[in-house]
């Protein structure tokens, strides 16, 4: 399996089929309508201007994509980092969310991020597992924060501290994407 950035045009198609089956199928994704393919060759493109965005290839196919984004506007929360992992279900339980996340959070601590966040549409047993695997602490819990398929839906909220807190001199400014 190789991980690589993601590149708009080549690789929007491919996370497209990989994410449609969550929106249309499931409520993991809180999107109502599967995006298109320039839809998210865009958001790709901006995305990877502030954060890195991988895809997981076996076999000459994109199998899966982990990526970061912003966790909130606000300049104090520019050390940490909201992220995102889709698999292909025929590549669940075989490494490929491992790899990919652990390729994603070596870029985010070299460019200098304290911490990501992942939010966790419940019940998720896998998704729990995976991020509790990777050292992600539970944070809280978000009850009825979402309605889909019928249901209003909780949203469990994970951080995994990605340096530590160091003295209490302010940290180094984050710096741009990383590169593999």
């Amino acid at each position: 399996m190789l991980v690589r950035h993601a590149e708009p045009e080549r690789d929007a198609a491919a996370c497209v089929a990989i994410y449609a089956p969550y929106v249309a199928d499931t409520s993991i994704s809180f999107e109502e309508e599967p995006p298109t393919a320039a839809l998210f060759a865009a958001h790709i493109a901006d995305t990877s201007a502030r954060y890195p965005w991988l895809v997981l290839e076996d076999g000459g196919g994109v199998v899966g994509y982990a990526y970061a984004t912003q966790h909130r506007a606000r300049a104090a929360y520019r050390w940490a980092a909201d992220v995102g992992i889709y698999v292909d279900p025929d590549h669940h339980r075989g490494g490929a969310g491992r790899t990919l996340y652990e390729a994603l959070f070596e870029l985010l601590r070299r460019q200098r991020l304290h911490s990501a966040c992942a939010g966790i549409t419940l019940p998720n047993d896998a998704s729990v597992g995976l991020h509790r695997a990777l050292g992600f602490e539970h944070v809280g819990t978000y009850r009825s924060i979402g309605w889909k398929a019928g249901a209003w839906l909780d949203v469990a909220w994970w951080q995994l501290r990605l340096a530590p807190d160091g003295d209490g001199a302010a940290p180094a400014e984050p710096l741009g994407p990383q590169r593999l």
